[in-house]
């Protein structure tokens, strides 16, 4: 019978990237409600003995308090060079598997173990596939509070409609303390070069354009799971096909 749940979804697709860990790794824990599942199936195979000595990043306040309840050891960046796998959601991916992150306000530190990691997974559901960047969702752009309304003028001069995230006239903060405009640009020609100039601009500290950073993305749909390129992953043998690109 086919999965019509979001929630299903996320969890297989999760559950999916996270039965590829194997033991003695460093793993970068994603935030957001798909990569949850991830870090739960990770401390659900380290309770039944599968996984050993495992030490894990997290990539917000949000996910370390989650992997420290589930007793998943954690390290800094002080006590670990490079991270082997990181397993983290993203809000859009376009065909050549570049990504906007940042919905859930981590962006900046995702981004700092994106980079630092050498396997770097994205689960997601398929309702995030897309043709190009930003025909589903804005693009988060964290800024520092000084200013802020001289990058909302600049970013409006590119293009974006801009809105200051926040609830009930309080505006949100990052875990860092800045505030996150988020910018809907509509369908983004070149999300290269539009990533290039947020990261020139002094007062932007970082933005949800994650541009070939992912090696692969484990798609959970209808159908099954997929694998983006297919057949990188084998934890099984998922239902993948060899496109990389959809409709």
């Amino acid at each position: 019978m086919p999965v019509t749940d979001t929630t299903t979804l996320k969890q297989q697709a999760g559950a999916f990237a996270a039965d590829i860990v194997r033991s003695g790794m460093i793993v970068g824990l994603g935030t957001g409600s798909t990569a949850i599942h991830a870090t739960r199936r990770i401390a659900q195979r380290m309770t039944n003995g599968e996984l050993r000595n495992i030490r894990a990043v997290p990539t917000s306040r949000a996910t370390q308090a989650a992997a420290s309840e589930l007793r998943i050891p954690l390290v800094s960046f002080a006590d670990c060079q490079r991270i082997d796998m990181t397993i983290d959601g993203a809000d859009e991916v376009d065909p050549a598997l570049n990504l906007i992150k940042g919905g859930g306000g981590a962006l900046l530190r995702e981004k700092i173990v994106a980079q630092a990691t050498d396997q770097f997974v994205i689960v997601v559901d398929e309702s995030k596939l897309s043709p190009r960047l930003g025909s589903l969702f804005a693009v988060p752009v964290e800024v520092v509070e000084f200013g802020w309304q001289a990058q909302v003028r600049f970013l409006e001069a590119l293009g974006a409609k801009v809105r200051l995230r926040g609830d009930d006239g309080a505006a949100y903060r990052t875990d860092q303390g800045n505030l996150i405009l988020d910018c809907d640009f509509g369908p983004i020609r070149n999300a290269q070069d539009l990533a290039s100039g947020l990261s020139a601009r002094a007062g932007i500290v970082e933005h949800g354009l994650f541009i070939s950073l992912a090696q692969q993305v484990v798609v959970a749909g209808n159908a099954g799971i997929r694998v983006l390129p297919a057949e990188s992953l084998q934890p099984s043998s998922p239902s993948a096909h060899p496109e990389r690109g959809w409709a």
